[in-house]
């Protein structure tokens, strides 16, 4: 481990060896599956988790396996143990309820069909760079009450503290941690003006206003927490929604009929969104490190090891879910863990599902087809933190209707 990957703390853990050198993260996964679901990896100081139940386990005993030093560190909430986890969870919660998600439906929609609107009479598009990335980026900005004008620089500040330190020459990962160090720096700074703007002219309802006000015993978040969650929000509240949105575009053109069906009825579309939090999951990988010495499996965890548990084959355990490599969209019981499990369980699942339904009702609505451009390759996102595509090169077999 890192020591200044652990201080950044967003992607603490290096690749593998046998990811870094498979052509696709599932089939290696397979392989890891089939072993067992724990294994150690002494290069990295590391036990990787593959297996639904020994997830389970890992996740659930937080007094064993701390989030303090895995995912998380600088972003507060993901960094932390209970009690004091319950206690911030619940300050935040005031600010971020079902209500104020909820409130934001209008306003999603409204993004989706601006967005839409740009495609008009275009016989092309590229769902990404066009669709699913700035949607959440703009949700999250005017929740927070951020300028227009700095929404690209959010993005690019985004998806670098998420790229993982897939590199295993030491130099260039102190560089990469370095760089994250100074966006962060980066985005403190920006953040402390805008907190401070609030401070000064109370009574807003955004999302930071909301923050400010939210109180337990008297008790206020304060400037460092305050900021870790505005971090949080800016890395979490987009990166993750614009990936699933990727995600599902891109397996449901793998999967034409389930498109039709979809199409056809759109009760199916929420259960299609869970399956793609399964089959392709957002987030690949969250990290603990053992503060005991500890047993999992017949096998001995010592204090101050890593634990990476990988995401993208817990979700695809056949252990635990039936034609566990097969996309069904109306999957059902489907209890993956896409949005992690127990106390850390995504406070912004919500939100990011709430956006995914709307935004994906309204390109359905409006884009009567599409398929892949064959003629332009898929660019996917670097690292192995988060599994999603930088580019999805689309065709529009009829032109987008861009009339509501």
């Amino acid at each position: 481990m890192n020591n200044e990957g652990q201080q950044q703390g967003i992607s603490t853990f290096t690749t593998p060896t046998g990811l870094r050198q498979a052509g696709n993260p599932f089939d290696w996964y397979r392989e890891m599956r089939s072993r067992g679901g724990l294994h150690f990896d002494p290069e990295r100081n590391v036990w990787d988790v593959f297996r639904y139940d020994t997830a389970q386990a890992v996740i659930s005993n937080y007094k064993a396996f701390s989030s303090q030093g895995g995912t998380g560190g600088t972003l507060s909430l993901l960094g932390m143990d209970p009690p004091k986890h319950k206690h911030y969870r619940a300050l935040v919660t005031q600010a971020f309820t079902q209500k104020s998600i909820e409130n934001q439906s209008a306003g999603i929609e409204q993004i989706a069909d601006e967005l839409l609107d740009r495609l008009e009479g275009q016989p092309k598009m590229d769902f990404v760079m066009d669709f699913a990335f700035p949607l959440p980026v703009i949700v999250i900005a005017k929740m927070l009450g951020i300028r227009t004008k700095d929404r690209n620089l959010f993005k690019e500040w985004s998806d670098k503290l998420v790229e993982g330190n897939d590199d295993q020459n030491l130099e260039k990962q102190a560089q990469l941690a370095s760089e994250k160090m100074k966006i962060i720096g980066e985005l403190y700074a920006y953040f402390t003006n805008v907190i401070e703007e609030r401070r000064a002219n109370p009574g807003g309802n955004d999302l930071v206003s909301e923050l400010l006000r939210a109180k337990i015993d008297d008790q206020h978040l304060d400037m460092v927490e305050l900021l870790e969650f505005c971090l949080l929000l800016l890395v979490a509240g987009n990166e993750t929604t614009t990936n699933l949105l990727g995600n599902f575009m891109r397996t449901m053109l793998e999967h034409p009929e389930s498109l039709e069906r979809v199409r056809k009825d759109r009760n199916l579309l929420a259960p299609a969104i869970e399956e793609t939090l399964r089959y392709s999951s957002p987030i690949q990988s969250i990290s603990r490190v053992a503060s005991v010495d500890t047993e999992v499996e017949g096998q001995s965890i010592k204090a101050g090891q890593g634990v990476v548990i990988w995401l993208g084959s817990v979700n695809r355990d056949e252990r635990k879910f039936d034609n566990a490599e097969q996309f069904i969209i109306d999957r059902h019981p489907n209890p993956h863990m896409g949005f992690g499990q127990s106390v850390h369980f995504c406070l912004g699942a919500p939100l990011a599902r709430l956006e995914a339904t709307i935004a994906l009702n309204r390109f359905l609505d409006r884009v009567p087809s599409a398929a892949l451009d064959e003629s332009e390759s898929l660019t996917r996102s670097p690292g192995s933190f988060v599994f999603g595509y930088k580019k999805l090169p689309l065709l529009l077999k009829e032109k987008a209707q861009v009339g509501r």
